[in-house]
This record gives C-alpha cells, sequence and structure tokens, in this order.
C-alpha cells in the first residue's frame, strides 16, 4: 500500500466513510491514476479536466456514475491532500432527473416465481417484502428477524443510520423454510464461497440474481434491485401509506427525494380531475366536417 493511498484511507475512516464507499472511492482513485500512468498526487488541473471528458464522451458513462468520480477525486485532492483550489476544476456534472420505472404486482410476482432455488427465492422475496438496499439485504444477520416484534432491522444503513420494517407472515413463513435449509450461523445470506468461516454474499450477488430471475421470467424491463425497491414503495403508496411512514420505511433523507412515488403510483394518476373533462367540446363527427387540412408554407 503506498503512502498516499494510506492517508486517504485513514482520512476515510477518521470521517467514517462505510466500507462499501471506501472501497469506492480507492478504486476510481486508482482507475484515475493507472489512466495516466502516474501516481495522483503528480496530476494537475488538466488531467483532471481530461479525465472527466474522457468518462462523459469517450466512455459514455451516465452522469450519475461521473458524479461518484468526481466525489472520489474531490476527497482526494481537498480531504486528503489539502488542495482547496482543485474544488474549481472537479465540478459535478449536471444529471438529468429521470423518473424510475416500476414492476407491476403481476411482474414482480413472475419473478419472484422464476428464481432457480430457495436461496433466491428467499432473496427476492426480502428484496421486494422490505425494499432494503442490495447492500442491507448482502448485509442481513439472523439476529436482525424479530419474530416476536414482526420487524427486521436495517443495521449501519445508509448514511450509519438504523431502522425497523414490518416483517410480513408470508415473508416470515419463507424466511423459516430458508434457514431450515440453509441453516445459515450469522449472515441470512452467507456467501457459498468461504467454506471455512461464514461471510455475507456481495451486493453483485444480489444485483445478478434479479437480472436472472427477470431473463427467465420473460420481464424485458432492465430489473435491478433498486428498481424492486421503488416498486414496493410505489405500492405501498398506492395502498394508501403515507409519505412519511414511505421516507421511514426506505432510509430517506429528505420527504422531497419519497415524493417522487406520487409521480409513479397509477392510483394517484387517475385521481387527477383533468380540465379537459370541463370543456364544452362539439362531438367528433361535427369536428370533421368543417376540418380543412392547413395548407402547408
Amino acid at each position: 500500500m503506498t503512502n498516499l493511498r494510506k492517508m486517504m484511507l485513514e482520512e476515510l475512516e477518521r470521517r467514517n466513510y462505510s466500507e462499501c464507499t471506501t472501497r469506492r472511492y480507492l478504486r476510481f482513485v486508482e482507475r484515475f491514476a493507472q489512466h495516466f500512468g502516474k501516481p495522483p498526487d503528480k496530476l494537475g488541473p488538466d488531467h483532471l479536466r481530461t479525465y472527466q471528458a474522457y468518462l462523459l464522451k469517450v466512455r459514455k458513462l451516465d452522469p450519475g456514475t461521473v458524479e461518484n468520480h468526481v466525489a472520489a477525486l474531490r476527497f482526494l485532492f481537498i480531504r486528503t491532500l489539502h488542495r482547496h483550489e482543485f474544488r474549481q476544476f472537479l465540478p459535478y456534472p449536471k444529471t438529468r432527473r429521470k423518473l424510475p420505472k416500476i414492476l407491476s404486482l403481476e411482474e414482480v410476482a413472475r419473478l419472484i416465481d422464476a428464481s432457480s432455488g430457495l436461496f433466491e427465492r428467499t432473496l427476492l422475496m426480502v428484496l421486494y417484502g422490505t425494499g432494503m438496499r442490495r447492500s442491507e439485504i448482502a448485509r442481513l444477520k439472523i439476529a436482525d428477524i424479530d419474530s416476536q416484534r414482526m420487524v427486521i432491522h436495517v443495521v449501519n444503513g445508509k448514511g450509519g443510520k438504523d431502522r425497523d420494517l414490518p416483517l410480513s407472515p408470508t415473508l416470515l413463513e419463507t424466511l423459516r423454510a430458508h434457514w431450515r435449509w440453509l441453516k445459515p450461523q450469522t449472515y441470512l445470506f452467507p456467501s457459498r464461497m468461504h467454506r471455512d468461516s461464514e461471510q455475507p454474499i456481495t451486493d453483485k450477488i444480489v444485483w445478478r440474481t434479479c437480472s436472472e430471475a427477470a431473463r427467465r421470467a420473460g420481464i424485458r424491463k432492465r430489473v435491478t434491485p433498486h428498481l424492486v425497491r421503488h416498486s414496493w414503495a410505489t405500492h405501498l403508496l398506492e395502498a394508501g401509506t403515507d409519505l412519511r411512514t414511505i421516507q421511514l420505511l426506505l432510509g430517506h433523507e429528505d420527504l422531497e427525494v419519497t415524493a417522487r412515488y406520487l409521480h409513479l403510483s397509477d392510483h394517484h394518476l387517475h385521481q387527477v380531475a383533468n380540465p379537459i373533462e370541463e370543456l364544452k367540446l362539439s362531438n367528433v363527427d361535427q369536428s370533421r366536417r368543417s376540418y380543412h387540412r392547413p395548407r402547408r408554407p
């Protein structure tokens, strides 16, 4: 480990960044250095400008992904190397706020039924039945399942925050079948690659489970763990759950983030009183008689 990597790691740990963020920041800085073949502290503003353009124009990465690269480089130069003048050379790219697609209830059922076995079926049911993030599911422990209170504890979620989620009887029944079959000791979803000591699966396993089940189910949408999370939240809203409760269940900091599910809910869209219904228009047949094709200029 180089001195610079050690310094950056210490700064990340000193600020109590999550393991996932720490790994991601170190990996992005390493890729930046490999791109130019030089240590990152020997690179300057021109390299930063060129690299950011390369990520957007050549690699054609999503602006949200480039934003993560920029955050890692800002941490290196500003927080670790204390080169505050570099802030102006590392602007965050403008991102387009797109509404996420969601799965219908029928598609969710097809997704779960397309699982290849009990392990994947339980994972998909926990994902949809709780709306947890993929990293939270990967680290879920047996001790986090409280069948007495019928809640699931999310420990050290995004932002280092804990929260409780409702445990449905249907999900509990599947969890018990999963435990009787697999007999996990610590983690609900232990990695099969570590035989000597039990380790959790990686969040990539959660991602792959979704995509492969969607392919087998014949779902053409790009199904990711976050899409399932969006679907769960939207279905909660359509069932009458208020936004504040959904915000707490999802672990959102800002209610404005949760409010976007109003745009995804068919129930709320169909409740809108469209003013076009109040217009006194002539019927279609009468309109056809008076219709003249406009002349071309």
